[in-house]
């Protein structure tokens, strides 16, 4: 049976609520167009499907540590629940019998990092070896975890996290007081340490995960965007990270130990252009620089990074699609990674023409005031301005995992 801290013991149904709101800091042809062997060729590349997201299960709701922006801060007044490791494993394989997307085992700290990630270590070795689960499984690096723990843990995740959270090394000492810049660190390293190793195929090494992740949260310190992009990239660089994750910092009720910290909510707009400047680092080439320069080293609410880019350097565009490279083409806005690669494609075959884009499926709803296709010219005047007016709109909110 569990060990549960609080009088009545809630059923698993009540139990998955309870985690859910507590992980939610935490941070998916027609026979005319096939008549055309060039946009046959180039329909074959499709975009890549977006995995689903990999149910979030925590094993203690009550932390060790006081983070101010956490739910589950000591100071905070709430139900708690500590699992054993045998029903938290439970309870992960009958989830994704009925998701299919995985589980993410995570937990706040139980007295120490190390007891918390033993715990972990625990749960995913019965998942595996005794339950037989195959499916992905995530699990949480405790700040400042025992290298021999975390090699215990990814010995059986395919993905491990141990979360950055902010961008300034001495905001620890002001939100997040029992954390540092070398607890978050030092796991980060150890675990890319290990998967490279693991990589080499070294005879008789034991298996690792394969990936890491972390997450980053915005506006706890007043830093600007070029700051954590910059910070992004390092990470991504030093660590072979998978993904930075992004989290709006917020924090709006006074809590015990933070009595003099202000008031702030992060918009979550400004989260939502982190994300489409992290992908543009990491995916089409852009530096942070080029992004968040010096001289507006802030992303824009009402207009997304890659055209922010484009007005700045109009002297770069109207780009001709029969002749641009792969890197040229993921410049223009509306152009992206799969589209690109579908116009290299077809023009092997005859030079394009606008009518050929529009049979590959490729938009030129924004593409056309960047382009010229065959020399043609669809779009209007190369003004900032009435481009800032005509691509202008408020962010989607909506971010996916």
């Amino acid at each position: 049976m569990a060990q549960i801290l609080i009088p009545n013991r809630p059923d698993t149904a009540a139990l998955l609520d309870i985690m859910a709101e507590d992980m939610r800091y935490e941070i998916g042809c027609s026979a005319e167009t096939l008549k055309n062997p060039a946009v046959d060729a180039a329909m074959q590349i499709k975009a890549a499907r977006t995995p689903c997201t990999p149910t979030k299960l925590g094993m203690c709701g009550h932390c060790a540590f006081n983070c101010a922006y956490c739910a589950c801060r000591n100071s905070s007044d709430r139900r708690d629940y500590l699992l054993e490791p045998a029903e938290l494993a439970r309870i992960a394989a009958e989830t994704d019998k009925k998701t299919g997307c995985g589980v993410f085992i995570t937990s706040a700290i139980y007295k120490t990092p190390d007891t918390t990630q033993e715990r972990i270590a625990k749960t995913v070795r019965i998942l595996r070896e005794e339950l037989g689960y195959t499916g992905f499984l995530h699990a949480k690096i405790m700040p400042g975890a025992d290298p021999a723990l975390i090699a215990a843990t990814g010995r059986y995740a395919n993905r491990l996290s141990v979360n950055i959270e902010v961008a300034k090394s001495d905001t620890y000492a002001r939100i997040a007081k029992q954390k540092s810049k070398d607890t978050i660190l030092a796991p980060m390293g150890e675990i890319a340490r290990q998967i490279r190793e693991a990589s080499m195929g070294t005879p008789g090494r034991p298996v690792f995960a394969s990936s890491q992740t972390t997450q980053l949260m915005a506006g706890a310190a007043g830093e600007d965007d070029r700051q954590i992009l910059n910070l992004s990239s390092a990470l991504y660089r030093k660590y072979r990270l998978k993904r930075v994750y992004y989290t709006p910092f917020t924090y709006r009720h006074s809590s015990r130990g933070y009595e003099d910290l202000p008031a702030v909510q992060t918009p979550y707009w400004r989260v939502a252009r982190l994300y489409q400047a992290d992908r543009l680092t990491q995916l089409y080439r852009f530096a942070p620089d080029e992004l968040t320069p010096p001289e507006a080293p802030m992303l824009e609410s009402d207009i997304d990074p890659k055209t922010a880019w484009a007005l700045r350097h109009l002297d770069l565009f109207p780009v001709e699609l029969n002749t641009a490279d792969y890197d040229t083409l993921l410049r223009i806005p509306g152009i992206g990674t799969t589209w690109a690669a579908r116009i290299l494609t077809a023009r092997r075959y005859a030079p394009l023409s606008f009518d050929t884009l529009r049979q590959m499926k490729i938009s030129l709803k924004r593409a056309r005031y960047f382009v010229t296709c065959g020399g043609r010219f669809l779009g209007s005047e190369l003004d900032p301005i009435a481009l800032r007016l005509q691509f202008s709109a408020p962010v989607q909110l909506e971010i996916g995992g």
